[in-house]
């Protein structure tokens, strides 16, 4: 069964779906806003058990994805938008969310690769830039290439079908 705060992380997804598309990004109002709403929520309903939910889920999400940040696989934004999630649905169904979106997001990124012209060039070229990262110690290389020649979609193609997956296994199977 579908709770209070289920209907508020849905509404939240899809008005970060629009922004994130539109302008590919997702504001800072936008993420402060869910995690201040998500934290609310929960010491409302549920006093500093709530409280202590909302925060862990923040946490954990937001510290999960910034080493992904860190190492340049998602924007700061996704960062922040994680984290909110969390303060909304708690550390459980955020966990779930996040394995799902990295999983839809790499499947979405594999069939980007297969149906442009270029996936043997990338492939190629992503070797060659990996091996000169090692070779060289210097990140510089890997750099140009995530800014250069790598494929880039905004993540939240794949959060919503994650999303779906994840209330879908949690709630109706």
């Amino acid at each position: 069964m579908l709770d209070i705060q289920d209907y508020i992380l849905f509404v939240f997804l899809i008005i970060a779906f629009i922004t994130d598309v539109k302008y590919h990004k997702i504001p800072n109002w936008l993420s402060a806003g869910g995690a201040l709403v998500g934290v609310l929520y929960h010491l409302i309903m549920g006093g500093v058990d709530g409280l202590i939910f909302s925060f862990l889920g923040l946490l954990v999400a937001g510290g999960i994805f910034m080493v992904l940040y860190i190492f340049k696989a998602i924007g700061a934004g996704d960062v922040k938008l994680f984290a909110a999630i969390g303060a909304i649905v708690g550390i459980q169904v955020v966990l779930y969310l996040m394995m799902y979106s990295v999983i839809v997001a790499g499947l979405i990124a594999i069939i980007i690769l297969l149906f442009t012209n270029t996936f043997l060039k990338q492939i190629t070229s992503a070797i060659f830039h990996l091996i000169e990262t090692i070779t060289s110690k210097d990140m510089s290389w890997l750099d140009d290439f995530k800014t250069t020649k790598s494929t880039r979609f905004p993540f939240m193609y794949a959060v919503i079908p994650a999303t779906a997956i994840t209330y879908y296994y949690l709630y109706f199977v």
